[in-house]
């Protein structure tokens, strides 16, 4: 393997992760609509009756590309994420092949997909701690804490410096680690 093919796995990465978020923003959109609609009243109708409903009223309301609200995060995180992991996974087996288009072992596999879970996880843990701190400030009883991500970014950082941003990395290590272990071997076989 050459060092292009790692190039060309970063760069697969980052296109297929702008597809991912293209094709599943929608349905996150409708996800997020549905969880935080408003319960309604006894007698009264739910503001969505399910998904399709969703969907519909949501784009004859605001148009179509209001399925696509909220799309740049999600591109900013995941598009580097999926590159990062695939030019890792490349670097991994680069790493351990004696030679170029040598048959890996399951070890090998594993080590080459843990490597880049790994690279990914760095990538990945300060949107997904921005994100769920976001998404929990409301819950409590205390007034709301951070006007948006770079808010976030600058208060976290100011309590703790790096490591408060990367808070949580090993559950998020441990949760990515499985799957894209699991999903880069059986693809590999």
């Amino acid at each position: 393997m050459s060092n292009t093919n790692v190039i060309e796995n970063f760069i697969a990465g980052s296109v297929g992760g702008v597809f991912t978020v293209a094709t599943g923003q929608p349905f996150d959109t409708v996800k997020v609509k549905i969880q935080t609609m408003p319960h309604p009243k006894p007698g009264e109708t739910p503001l969505f009756t399910g998904a399709l409903d969703c969907v519909k009223k949501t784009v004859k309301k605001e148009g179509f590309f209001a399925l696509y609200k909220g799309m740049a995060a999600p591109l900013v995180t995941v598009t580097p994420s999926f590159a990062v992991f695939l030019g890792g996974c490349a670097l991994g087996r680069w790493i351990q092949q004696t030679k170029p288009g040598e048959e890996m072992t399951f070890i090998q596999n594993f080590n080459a997909g843990a490597l880049g879970g790994l690279f990914s996880t760095i990538v990945t843990v300060p949107g997904e701690r921005i994100k769920c701190v976001l998404q929990v400030q409301s819950l409590g009883h205390s007034p709301i804490k951070y006007d948006g991500p770079l808010d976030v970014v600058e208060k976290l950082y100011k309590e703790g410096g790096i490591r408060s941003i990367y808070r949580g990395t090993a559950a998020t290590l441990f949760r990515g680690e499985c799957l894209k272990l699991f999903s880069y071997i059986k693809g590999a076989s």
